[in-house]
């Protein structure tokens, strides 16, 4: 009878454990989307149509998944939304100073 009790035991076990697997695995869905789109943003912070929109959705995953699994994956996703944010940002504006010496310097 012990016996079986304890086979009894060891498959509910395995199968919360399983249950919570699948759950997690599920739930890390958009800490992994913001950390991929993170990445998609910095890789391409030369190209603005492509870095813009990756680093709003990394943000935008990242703080959606923030209580869910994979929480790690969501902080760097944030991390490297802000910093590609950041970069493209820095870029309009030296380009921008460019643009604006460029046309001082062709009136004067």
């Amino acid at each position: 009878m012990d016996e079986n009790n304890l086979k009894e035991t060891d498959e509910e076990v395995i199968n919360v454990t399983a249950n919570t697997t699948s759950v997690r695995a599920d739930k890390m869905g958009y800490n992994v989307c913001s950390l991929i789109f993170g990445i998609i943003g910095l890789v391409c912070v030369w190209c603005w149509y492509i870095s813009l929109p990756s680093s709003i959705m990394a943000i935008i995953f990242s703080v959606a998944g923030a209580h869910d699994g994979g929480r790690g994956m969501g902080i760097a996703g944030l991390v490297l939304g802000i910093i590609a944010l950041a970069l493209r940002l820095v870029f309009f504006g030296l380009i921008m100073i460019g643009a604006f010496i460029m046309a001082y310097n062709a009136v004067a």
